[in-house]
């Protein structure tokens, strides 16, 4: 499991860190004494699970835990403090676990145990997934939209697949619909980007298919029609590099 520690105090990331490196599995991906450059990490490197102090001085863990996105980046988090009353906000908050400082390494050892347990149960669920959209033949794809209802898609009538935070599931804008199209919520970008190597993911919200893409101006991708009214999608810095890379360039 890919790793990132936040915390204000580098001490607190020296002494979990060293008891990390005791977990065969886990490798330290990243550290952070500001909350700001954390976030930064987090939204670039995409770590399978998140230590995170609670109280920093430029950001709290909770408002941190407001701006990334846990269900679409995969990532587990757990919240480290000295003070208990967190607890329960961190938990609401979407928080994997929850651990008090000093860290005790037997609670630090359930944590773990659970982290390892949670990252199988994702495994197989993304596995299962895959079965959910189903390529009928090489033109189309089987939607399943819940657990009895699908639509048929044509490959070449897809635009893109945008992740829709409220919701917290992707949904795949279709040429001719007004409205994108609502996937399940154990779709995940691995599952989309696996049916067909012309969708390629170019921010952490989209996932565009490139056959209708003909230019990326001021950093905003711009489509063919009848994809010619989407606008607004932009392609991050993190993605940026490996999309040219996909490409001759002159």
């Amino acid at each position: 499991m890919k790793v990132i520690l936040i915390d204000d105090d580098k001490k607190a990331i020296e002494l979990l860190a060293e008891r990390l490196r005791e977990y065969s599995d886990i490798e330290i991906i990243g550290t952070a004494t500001k909350a700001s450059t954390g976030l930064k990490m987090v939204n670039e490197r995409h770590p399978d699970v998140l230590f995170l102090d609670v109280e920093m001085p430029d950001m709290s863990g909770l408002d941190f835990l407001e701006q990334i996105d846990c269900d679409n980046g995969e990532c587990d988090v757990v919240m480290c403090t000295a003070y208990d009353d967190y607890m329960l906000p961190s938990f609401r908050g979407n928080a994997f676990d929850f651990l008090l400082k000093p860290v005790d390494p037997k609670e630090l050892d359930i944590v773990i145990q659970r982290l390892t347990v949670n990252k199988e149960k994702k495994r197989r669920l993304q596995q299962t997934a895959g079965d959910n959209v189903r390529k009928q033949d090489e033109e189309h794809f089987l939607f399943y939209t819940n657990a009895i209802d699908f639509r048929l898609v044509r490959i070449k009538d897809i635009g893109l697949f945008q992740y829709n935070h409220d919701l917290r599931s992707w949904e795949v804008v279709v040429a001719g619909r007004e409205t994108p199209i609502k996937l399940k919520r154990s779709i995940t970008n691995d599952t989309i980007l696996n049916l067909d190597h012309n969708f390629v993911q170019i921010n952490q919200k989209y996932i565009i298919n490139v056959r209708y893409l003909f230019e990326v101006k001021d950093n905003f991708c711009l489509f063919y029609p009848p994809f010619e009214d989407i606008d607004y999608v932009k392609v991050g810095r993190f993605f940026r590099k490996r999309f040219i890379e996909r490409f001759n360039r002159l």
